[in-house]
Formats: C-alpha cells, sequence, structure tokens
C-alpha cells in the first residue's frame, strides 16, 4: 500500500464469521465496512444453541468436520482454535461455562449477549455497518475491488472478505447469493445440500408414533454397513425423523442420498440393553402375566403409543390376544424391533429447516493459511460460504470464528 493510504477491506456478509473478521481486521487496523443484505447484522447467531449460543467446543478434532477435503480445515483451527475463541469472547466480556459433551455455552445462556458484544466492538473500532445492501457483483479493478450493490450504488475496497453463508435458514438472510459471486470470479462450487437436519422416512406408521420422544440409537446403513451412528434424544414426526442425533446423521444420510444410493436408518429402541438382558426381561414379563394382552403386556415398559405399532410391524395382527398365545416366531420379532427398527430414508427436510450448509465454494482454490483465494489475489472467504460443515455442539460456529480470524488478520496485513 502506498504510504499514508489506509488499506479498506471489505467485508460481505454480516454473521458470525463476517463480524469475527471485521473486527480483527479492524484491530489490525485497516479501514473496514460490512456489507449486510438484512436489516441487522447476526441475526443467525440468535438462533445457534436454542438461543443460548453453542460457542465452540472442548473437544476440537479435525474428524468432526466435512466436506470434500475436511482436512483444509485444520490450519485455520490451529490458528484460532476453541482456547482462542474462550480468550476472545471473555476479553469482550463473555463469561463462559462448559457443558456436556464439551459444549460451550455464555454464562449468561443468552445469544444475544455475543452478538452484542461484537456489535459493540464493532462500533468502538470505528467499522462501518452498511445493512440493507445487497452485493449483487464484484469486479476486480486496479488497486482493489469495486462492489455493486443492488440499488446501483458502488463500493470500493483494497481487500473483500466473502462471508456470505450459505442456503441454510433463508428466513434469517441465507439465500446462497454468495456463490453466484464467488462464481463470476471464477471460483468453483460444490453443490450445497442441506446439513444437520430432520429426516424424511418412508413408513405407513409415521402418523400413528408422530410426537414420540425417546432416548434411543441410530445408524445410517448402505448395502447393510454402517457408516454413521449417534445417541441421544429422538423424536418421531408426521414426515419421519429429529433429533439431534438424526441432525448428527444427516449430513451421511443426505450426501449418500445424492450418490443415487438407496439408504436406511437404523433405529434402537433400547440401546443400553443388551439382547441377552432384554431377552431374559421380557420373557419374565411375560410368564408372570400371561394372561395379559400382548398389547396391555408393553405398558410401562415402553411408550403405549409404540405398542401397537411395533406388534402390527412384527406381523401381530391380534394385539390382544393373551401373551400365552405368542409364538417363539413373534417373540423373537419383537426382540428384534426393538433393537433394530430399519426405516428407508427418502430424503431430508427443506433449507428452512437445516441448521448448516454442506458443500460450498471449492476450497481447492483457496490457500487453508490465509483463506486468500489461489485465482484472485485480494479476495478471501470465511464462514459457511465454504464447502466446510461441521457436527452439533458449536463446531460450526467455531469455524466461522477461525474462518473469519484468519481472513480478517491476512485480509489486513497489508
Amino acid at each position: 500500500m502506498p504510504e499514508g493510504v489506509k488499506l479498506k477491506v471489505a467485508v460481505v456478509g454480516g454473521g458470525a464469521a463476517g463480524l469475527l473478521a471485521a473486527v480483527i481486521a479492524g484491530q489490525e487496523g485497516a479501514e473496514v465496512s460490512i456489507l449486510e443484505r438484512n436489516q441487522r447484522v447476526g441475526k443467525k447467531i440468535l438462533t445457534t444453541g436454542n438461543g443460548r449460543c453453542n460457542l465452540t467446543n472442548m473437544d476440537l478434532h479435525s474428524s468432526h468436520y466435512h466436506g470434500q477435503n475436511p482436512k483444509f480445515a485444520y490450519s485455520a483451527l490451529q490458528s484460532f482454535d476453541n482456547h482462542r475463541a474462550i480468550d476472545f469472547f471473555e476479553r469482550l466480556g463473555i463469561a463462559h461455562k462448559v457443558e456436556e459433551e464439551g459444549k460451550v455455552f455464555p454464562f449468561s445462556n443468552q445469544a444475544s449477549s455475543v452478538l452484542d458484544v461484537l456489535r459493540y466492538e464493532v462500533e468502538r473500532l470505528g467499522i462501518e455497518t452498511i445493512t440493507e445492501s445487497e452485493v449483487k457483483e464484484i469486479h476486480k479493478v486496479s488497486q482493489g475491488f469495486e462492489l455493486v450493490l443492488k440499488e446501483g450504488k458502488r463500493h470500493f475496497a483494497h481487500r473483500v472478505i466473502l462471508a456470505a453463508g450459505g442456503k441454510a435458514a433463508p428466513n434469517l438472510g441465507s439465500n446462497g447469493s454468495g456463490y453466484a459471486l464467488a462464481e463470476k470470479l471464477g471460483h468453483r462450487v460444490v453443490e450445497p445440500f442441506p446439513a444437520l437436519v430432520q429426516l424424511k422416512l418412508e413408513s405407513p406408521f409415521l402418523k400413528q408414533i408422530k410426537g414420540i420422544k425417546f432416548d434411543g440409537e441410530a445408524e445410517v446403513l448402505v448395502k447393510g454397513k454402517t457408516l454413521a451412528k449417534a445417541q441421544g434424544e429422538i423424536l418421531f414426526t408426521e414426515y419421519g425423523i429429529s433429533g439431534p442425533p438424526i441432525f448428527q446423521l444427516s449430513r451421511t444420510a443426505a450426501e449418500k442420498l445424492r450418490m443415487k444410493n438407496e439408504v436406511w436408518l437404523k433405529v434402537v429402541l433400547l440401546p443400553a440393553w443388551s439382547r441377552e438382558r432384554l431377552d431374559q426381561y421380557l420373557r419374565k414379563r411375560w410368564e408372570d402375566s400371561p394372561e395379559k394382552s400382548v398389547h396391555f403386556s408393553f405398558v410401562g415398559f415402553i411408550n403405549k403409543q409404540l405398542v401397537p405399532v411395533v406388534l402390527k410391524q412384527v406381523g401381530i395382527e391380534d394385539i390382544n390376544k393373551p401373551v400365552s398365545a405368542l409364538t417363539s416366531r413373534e417373540k423373537e420379532g419383537i426382540l428384534h424391533l426393538l433393537q433394530d427398527w430399519r426405516f428407508q430414508v427418502t430424503g431430508t427436510n427443506s433449507w428452512t429447516a437445516a441448521q448448516v450448509t454442506a458443500g460450498g465454494v471449492d476450497v481447492r482454490d483457496i490457500n487453508p493459511g490465509t483463506m486468500e483465494s489461489k485465482l484472485v489475489p485480494g479476495l478471501y472467504f470465511a464462514g459457511e460460504i465454504l464447502d466446510i460443515d461441521g457436527d452439533c455442539g458449536g463446531y460450526n460456529l467455531q469455524w466461522a470464528w477461525s474462518s473469519g480470524y484468519v481472513a480478517g488478520k491476512n485480509a489486513a496485513g497489508g
């Protein structure tokens, strides 16, 4: 930069990654502008962690990240890891606490407090926030970039950080517009699809069991092979199945469906019970009350609403017959279904229901150590717009902070 000229950095997108990138670039001495298409910045932050903002996770292993080249995330995660993220927000005023599975939350339990301190720091650094300003085009010009806004206005910057997000949660402003901007600048895009989302299942019984919650286990299977497994609270719905374990499995299921595979979901209703223990328990239960109907014999053991569906799925038409009339084959069928109930996966819910985007700008054309484009010098990327997505539990926000930090620091590097 010529002496006496302050470096101008434009950040396209005022979400988690964009705000962090802007703050870091501002702290590094750049003149920063945030261009946000919504009426205010940080809308999506307010919804994270069920409104509590799961800032990061203490188990920050690269295995929690996905994409065509998940190792790309390693450098940024090392540069600004979970400990540095916690320290960063502590300095801004966010006391933290660690909960189950290493999840880190603000001590206030309010996502709004995270956005408040980021906005305060933006204002303190004199960063210009231009809302309701959708960037339609980015042109490489002499000494920098010209950004053309929807209303026709033009904005100049020496460097640009593209942090426009993905397509998940379009009601919060994510419409995938950043992909078109990247493609016009020569970047490839891995076709995006919803991740951390509910699964649609094929079953005639869904309306009967919708609303049932249970602590269970689920597995994604292709050609009989388990590809992913998760455990926790699961919820049957009218369209299929939901709950944290399902969200964890949804990326694997969706990716395999896109590859035209037949995908199955194995549901274990009683994961804490070994097959032997369950067999012994049920036999004793039936022996103690042989006169009870098969249906009533399960009352007090599993959800009453599930019982008739389980029995009919096994092939027991008369669910009111006495337990003493159960055949060995029927008993074996019940035992098996309680530990291995399979549903064909037909799809996922839409972008509106998704928490994060899988796919995005191909990371092969980006320097992992700087987040700078290998194709367009001075162009940087951060956050969900990239083909990197994380598991539930604070991993996607950590990616936003890490990639935002690296992009902001290097974009302001002179």
